[in-house]
């Protein structure tokens, strides 16, 4: 029997010769498939969308010419201006309340009396022509924006195209002061031998001269989508971001949608909706041991007390997002009438969001870093375009819906990304939070001072971050 059984033996043992290495081969294949996958990047579906009057047009190719654009004033349109100025109603304020019930009207009665008899609108046009304005049709609607290119390039000196994104209740005047400085750095003492950039500047549609959407559902991967269109088709294959506010949403999608074409990220705000018991964690944790959770001293001293700085201060500056993000067209009816119900919308957010001691004030602190003739020129952009109440209806279209369903809830962010964190922004991030959606942070800065509208009240400090930020991905 045994002599029998050896030839058996020696034919199983012939089989087990063969089949174990297959076997091990193709569980390593699956294995090395496997890895791969999950470092394979994961991006946005770009799609496409129609957001014209109607229903899209299905012959015929979309004019996609590049058009100059100009912006003009009317003596009847400043003349409407005036006298709805006249008949502005004011409730007086309560004693002593400067501006934690909202806007002070009894400041308000001085920046109205100044807008009526000193505010040069005219003048203001001017300024805002004095960089090249342009117009393109995508996907239906016109879309607005400025290209400022450097008027002199050092020779051998690469020129780097950057995209910046305002938010609300901004425009792209933002970026007016900011703009000289990267595209001509040089002349303002930034010339650090290597960075110029030519710059544009895109009004989100709906927003400013940028036609608003028709149709429902335009939301910020939508704008994305449109703003990679615009780049392309001003000829650019790759490019560098910036934004804070709703720009840092649009262009983080931007990233997520084609990181091939996104040479770098930077952000003066940062949006980390993932939560969990990580992140729960983390705060418990981050006041005691902060070291453990990654977390820095700096980062303790911007978010701790944490209920208070980031459930109570938000809170209170939030109440706005609530309204346009369920009904953004009832309250928007009485500001698209009243030049003063705008102004004290908008100008509100420049008080606080700019610092929050503001809110002590009488004059919400507002000419400490601005000038009347600048925040004026920013609402006289929203009021001759009647654009607030599509600004508005942004919100509802971004977040009335669950934030763990969206197409970009589950997508990181893989292209080298700069994080510049203003000490008087909204909501700090710290780069430990960051880190959950932005895999290749590159720069993280604590900048010394400034908050949320960082272009028009730091536009140098923010300039020379993200020149710092490029020059480092440059070298990569």
């Amino acid at each position: 029997q045994t002599i029998l059984c050896l030839p058996r033996s020696f034919e199983y043992s012939q089989k087990n010769a063969v089949l174990v290495p297959v076997a091990v081969l193709g569980v390593g294949g699956m294995l090395v498939y496997w890895l791969r996958s999950r470092q394979k990047i994961k991006t946005i579906e770009m799609g496409d969308g129609w957001w014209g009057s109607g229903e899209r047009p299905l012959k015929g190719k979309e004019d996609e010419s590049i058009r100059p654009f100009k912006i003009e004033t009317s003596d009847k349109e400043i003349e409407d201006l005036h006298c709805r100025l006249e008949q502005a109603r004011y409730t007086p304020p309560l004693e002593g309340a400067a501006f934690h019930y909202g806007f002070n009207s009894s400041y308000l009665q001085k920046v109205v009396a100044y807008w009526r008899n000193q505010f040069d609108w005219r003048k203001q046009v001017e300024v805002l022509n004095k960089y090249p304005h342009f117009q393109t049709t995508i996907e239906g609607i016109d879309i607005h924006f400025i290209h400022v290119k450097p008027s002199y390039v050092p020779h051998g000196r690469a020129v780097q195209p950057l995209l910046m994104v305002h938010g609300w209740p901004g425009s792209f005047y933002e970026f007016y002061k900011i703009i000289p400085l990267l595209t001509e750095p040089a002349r303002h003492d930034l010339n650090e031998g290597d960075v110029v950039f030519e710059v544009i500047c895109p009004s989100i549609p709906g927003y400013g001269f940028s036609e608003a959407p028709h149709q429902k559902g335009f939301d910020t991967i939508a704008t994305a989508r449109i703003f990679h269109k615009l780049m392309n088709r001003l000829g650019f294959k790759e490019y560098y971001l910036q934004g804070g506010d709703w720009g840092s949403r649009i262009i983080t999608n931007m990233a997520q949608m084609l990181p091939q074409s996104v040479k770098g990220l930077h952000l003066n705000f940062v949006f980390v909706s993932r939560q969990g018991l990580r992140r729960m964690i983390s705060v418990m944790l981050g006041a005691y041991v902060p070291w453990l959770v990654g977390l820095t001293r700096e980062d303790v001293r911007r978010t701790y007390p944490f209920i208070q700085k980031n459930i109570y201060e938000l809170l209170r500056e939030s109440g706005y997002l609530h309204i346009q993000a369920t009904k953004p067209d009832t309250a928007g009816c009485g500001l698209n009438d009243s030049p003063v119900g705008l102004a004290a919308y908008i100008l509100e957010k420049f008080s606080t969001w700019t610092d929050k001691s503001f809110l002590h004030k009488d004059d919400g602190g507002l000419e400490s870093k601005y000038s009347l003739d600048e925040l004026l020129t920013n609402v006289m952009i929203y009021w001759v375009t009647s654009s607030i109440v599509s600004s508005m209806r942004f919100y509802k279209e971004n977040i009335s819906k669950d934030p763990g369903l969206t197409a970009d809830a589950r997508v990181g962010v893989d292209v080298p990304t700069g994080i510049a964190a203003f000490p008087q922004e909204l909501v700090h991030t710290p780069r430990a939070w960051a880190k959950e959606i932005f895999k290749n942070i590159i720069t993280y800065s604590y900048m010394p001072h400034g908050g949320h509208f960082a272009a028009f009240e730091e536009p140098k400090l923010l300039a020379q971050d993200i020149m710092r930020f490029v020059r480092k991905v440059e070298q990569l």
